[in-house]
């Protein structure tokens, strides 16, 4: 196999037989979308989707000192994190630069899997190898390991219900469980990235296919779709969840991209870029650095990465990801903008779309919330 052939998941065969669009997504081959992707979008916010996640990137760090290494590796408290707990964390260079955003599940005493995003799985497997030098502690390659998908949406609750005797009601939000759905065995997650309840099912790749069978048929008398790479994008668009590559990049910080919050000083021992985040820290106090902020168009021209934010003339920051929003029924936009522009409500701020300035309504992220 050449090393240009993107790389295919355990369900490939069954999204082609869904008559799938096929997009080539970090070297995978992944389905775009399967009919329209405002009717998927819009099951997932109203009813479910399921989803083939299995390009994401999973690393096993394991030993009596895993805690420790990832310590030392990651910006969070992963020491912190409870076993059947899971945890929103970034890696970062000795600059401070994002090299990616990455959840880590605490699956025992001294069991982590952490999950990269697939166009940066390489990138993290090989800074954790690097970085755990000197601890007792092993990094293993797990993205052959395991297949995952996705059930988002107000009725993945109900539809997994029906095929698992694990404890759903009692796990939390960022919570992961080893049970079995549908008979295979899984390790279920709450955790998405959609801005609805859901659940991510870790399997083998050779349960991937009678799994996802399964989950289609408990899902048919509650509205299930399959659902691609593009509505996904929509969907976490609208829940305000930041996409690397778009609003998480190595040239930004945790302090520039409004995720300082992620940054724990307070734990114990030194990590990685620590000296450069308490100055970027410092930075952002007493100058505040660019603000993610939302806008939502006054007209119908949609905004993309890359696109100018202008104000009295003049540009005051750059849209990171644009699109159609389904559930607002308008072209929304994230962006990075000047804080003196970053205010809710903040007025004569427009995207310069191919040379003509269309005006946009600055609004506090997300701009979706689920009605809990």
């Amino acid at each position: 196999m050449s090393s240009t052939e993107p790389r295919r998941t355990a369900l490939d065969a069954l999204h082609r037989s869904l008559g799938a669009t096929m997009t080539d997504f970090a070297g995978w081959d992944m389905p775009l979308r399967y009919g329209s992707e405002r009717d998927e979008h819009n099951a997932v916010r109203t009813k479910a989707g399921l989803f083939d996640l299995s390009h994401m990137g999973e690393i096993a760090v394991t030993g009596p000192q895993a805690a420790a290494l990832l310590d030392h590796a990651l910006v969070g408290n992963i020491g912190g994190v409870k076993p059947g707990r899971a945890r929103y964390t970034m890696i970062c260079r000795e600059d401070g630069g994002i090299l990616d955003d990455l959840i880590v599940y605490r699956l025992g005493e001294t069991e982590y899997m952490v999950v990269a995003n697939a166009s940066n799985a390489q990138v993290v497997l090989d800074a954790l190898t690097e970085r755990a030098a000197g601890f007792d502690a092993e990094v293993r390659d797990d993205r052959d390991a395991y297949a995952l998908l996705a059930v988002q949406g107000p009725e993945s609750p109900a539809i997994l219900a029906g095929l698992t005797d694990a404890d759903l009601d009692g796990l939390k939000y960022y919570a992961g469980l080893p049970g079995t759905v549908a008979g295979v065995p899984a390790l279920i997650a709450r955790t998405g990235y959609t801005g609805e309840d859901g659940f991510e099912l870790f399997v083998k790749p050779e349960h991937a296919v009678e799994l996802w069978q399964a989950l289609t048929k408990a899902g048919e008398g509650h509205g299930l779709v399959p659902c691609g790479l593009s509505c996904r994008d929509t969907l976490r668009l609208e829940a305000g969840m930041p996409l690397y590559g778009n609003e998480l990049s190595t040239a930004l910080t945790p302090f520039d991209a409004g995720l300082g919050r992620v940054v724990k000083f307070e734990k114990e021992g030194d990590f990685v870029g620590r000296a450069a985040l308490t100055e970027a820290a410092g930075r952002a106090e007493q100058n505040p650095p660019r603000v993610l902020v939302g806008l939502v168009a006054q007209g119908r021209r949609v905004p993309r990465a890359g696109y100018p934010v202008v104000a009295g003339g003049e540009v005051i920051g750059e849209v990171t990801s644009g699109a159609p929003s389904p559930t607002l029924g308008k072209p929304i936009a994230m962006a990075y903008v000047d804080a003196r522009h970053a205010a809710p409500g903040t007025e004569g701020v427009g995207v310069d779309i191919r040379g003509s300035h269309e005006p946009y309504d600055v609004v506090a992220l997300p701009f979706y919330k689920r009605q809990k």
